[in-house]
């Protein structure tokens, strides 16, 4: 194996790893309703959403060319320069699922690609244009439409089942939570794995192995759609709980609307091949499902700090993946990509043996909310 074979196998292995921590940090946004209402139970939740997730991968690649030839100049682009960039969107993924903040997987990925390029070539080899109109405008646009629509959705539910007795209308709507959720998984899958197949694209394109333009090899789609659905499998309970319980307590009918309209937009903005983030389009949904019911709680401080993370994410995930770059940069070679990729796997480990202590499992995602994405602990978990 040469030199810059061994490169392109770190880059791909390192975009998959980022497409698995997509996978269970964005598991929340098809399954916390359904989870925290019991329409599904959490593990069969999971089990859903990721064989859903990986039949969506197969469905469209426009958001994978977006990614490929529509954000940054591809001659201006090294395998450095994309294994940095994975680096800083892995690192801002695995900070807010610890944090229990859905954050944008997307904007993440974006963000961390854009950064490395520009320390590598200046701002010249980013296309703003496509940036704006393909990423910033829906991010900002897609949680109020989301909204809206979910809150619309939930007001007519609750007016067109208002003589319905509470108890046969909670079961009927868990009933069709099952098939909304679901429509989200598939839609995830059509979105968010089409991410890290135009990375890789990008990748081989930069190693000369695909020419410029090219479309994504079945093999790159088929390594996407099973390392998103594996993450997806994982669970992600952090994000999930915070999403099911921290926003709004939710009931049935209110999730049915926020999954349905989720479930529309992000299948929309596939079409047009929009970056969209999924995590805005359900938060914002399950936002507005709050909104549309009357006398409903809804935790805005809970709202403002996840607002606050998705507009550190592009410049945060950016700056992480350029100083990634500049340290791969000056070891040199395949040894600076090395280097950065031990200690992307060291700084994985420690997320996940911090987040053991105390860990949200199935078991405890739908406990009650105390104000902080941790559960409080049983009788026989208190240390005596």
């Amino acid at each position: 194996m040469t030199g810059n074979d061994a490169v392109l196998a770190l880059v791909v292995l390192t975009a998959l790893g980022f497409d698995f921590t997509n996978g269970f940090h964005d598991t929340g946004n098809a399954m916390a309703t359904s989870i925290v209402t019991g329409a599904l139970p959490p593990r069969v939740a999971v089990a859903v959403s990721a064989v859903l997730n990986l039949a969506g991968a197969f469905l469209s690649t426009a958001v994978a060319a977006t990614i490929a030839s529509g954000l940054v100049n591809s001659q201006d682009v090294t395998l450095t320069v994309v294994c940095a960039g994975l680096t800083g969107s892995i690192l801002w993924n695995l900070a807010t699922w610890y944090l229990g903040i859905p954050s944008s997987s997307s904007h993440a990925l974006i963000g961390g690609v854009v950064g490395a390029t520009m320390a590598a070539a200046g701002a010249s080899a980013v296309k703003w244009q496509g940036i704006v109109s393909k990423v910033i405008v829906p991010a900002a646009l897609s949680p109020f439409i989301a909204g809206a629509v979910a809150a619309v959705g939930t007001y007519l539910v609750y007016l067109f089942t208002r003589g319905v007795r509470e108890r046969p209308r909670e079961h009927g709507f868990r009933i069709g939570q099952v098939g909304s959720a679901s429509m989200v998984s598939l839609a995830h899958g059509t979105n968010d794995a089409q991410k890290t197949m135009g990375v890789i694209t990008l990748a081989l394109i930069a190693n000369g192995t695909l020419e410029s333009g090219a479309s994504a090899p079945t093999w790159v789609i088929t390594a996407c759609a099973v390392a998103i659905a594996l993450g997806t499998y994982l669970g992600g309970w952090r994000v999930i709980r915070a999403l099911g319980k921290g926003l709004v307590e939710i009931e049935s009918p209110q999730g049915m609307a926020s999954e349905s309209a989720s479930a529309a937009i992000i299948l929309s903005s596939t079409d047009f091949g929009y970056s969209l983030s999924t995590t805005h389009v359900a938060t914002g949904s399950i936002l507005g499902a709050g909104v549309g019911k009357k006398g409903a709680e809804v935790r805005w401080h809970i709202a403002r700090r996840m607002v606050t993370a998705w507009l550190l994410t592009l410049p945060a995930a950016g700056l992480v993946g350029a100083i990634a770059y500049w340290v791969a940069n000056g070891i040199g070679g395949t040894a600076g990509v090395v280097v950065i990729f031990v200690v992307l796997v060291l700084a994985s480990i420690a997320f996940y043996i911090a987040s053991r202590h105390p860990a949200v499992t199935p078991e405890n995602v739908n406990a009650a909310w105390t104000g902080t994405v941790v559960p409080a602990p049983t009788t026989d978990e208190v240390p005596r």
